[in-house]
């Protein structure tokens, strides 16, 4: 993994310290959403310094940004450790995840144009050109896609609670994805119909598509042992 510490900053540039913070955050909140950092782990200071290659002040600040994201749990006086996964938050994530987003879904598809039907397409269509196994590019396309599902809804609000529920989330996905017959699953197609459904204008197809295609992973991840 390459170091975490950049060139020095300039006058326009974010301080070396706020700029280590950043990309300590994202890297530790990626390890945890994929699994690299399993659900209950103990994360040391010293064994993410020499992993990110920073210092201690970074790994801090960046576990406390983790804790305000539900992502890492603080240990009174024993410091960090990688959020729990339990089930019943993982129901309650996808019960909150399946009403905003079939109301967010239901207002983009009513205001829907050219201009959103265009940029949902090549949301789909640049998702579909990488390869799953790139997990940081397609993690990034996976969201631009769900999100150009909803944006034409004109809300800002809504859509910041569907992010959050999104990234709470996508660790759940990646323990269902370790289920013996997860590989059998056809996510390309899903993804491809709820699309059509939605480049259709058909509201109520695209709602139960993209429904199911949530509930397909909890079925799934019933199949994991828990952690």
């Amino acid at each position: 993994m390459k170091s975490l510490n950049g060139p020095s900053a300039t006058e326009s540039s974010p301080t070396p310290v706020a700029s280590a913070t950043q990309l300590a955050y994202g890297a530790i909140r990626d390890m945890i959403l994929t699994g690299e950092l399993r659900p209950g782990e103990k994360l040391k200071i010293e064994s993410l310094k020499d992993k990110l290659q920073t210092g201690a002040s970074p790994i801090r600040e960046a576990l406390s940004l983790l804790v305000s994201d539900q992502l890492v749990e603080r240990l009174d006086q024993r410091g960090f450790r990688a959020a729990s996964a339990d089930p019943k938050d993982f129901e309650e994530i996808l019960r909150l995840r399946c009403a905003l987003e079939e109301m967010a879904l239901r207002q983009s598809i009513e205001n829907a144009d050219a201009q959103w039907e265009d940029n949902l397409v090549l949301a789909h269509h640049r998702m579909v050109r990488i390869d799953p196994k790139d997990i940081s590019s397609y993690e990034d396309q996976h969201r631009a896609f769900h999100f150009a599902l909803l944006e034409n809804c004109n809300s800002p609000i809504l859509l910041r609670y569907c992010a959050q529920l999104y990234d709470l989330n996508v660790r759940y996905r990646y323990l269902a994805g370790r289920s013996q017959n997860y590989g059998k699953r056809d996510v390309a197609r899903e993804h491809r119909e709820i699309m059509e459904a939605a480049v259709d204008r058909d509201a109520d197809l695209a709602v139960e598509r993209l429904l199911h295609h949530y509930q397909v992973t909890g079925s799934f991840l019933g199949q994991v042992a828990p952690e």
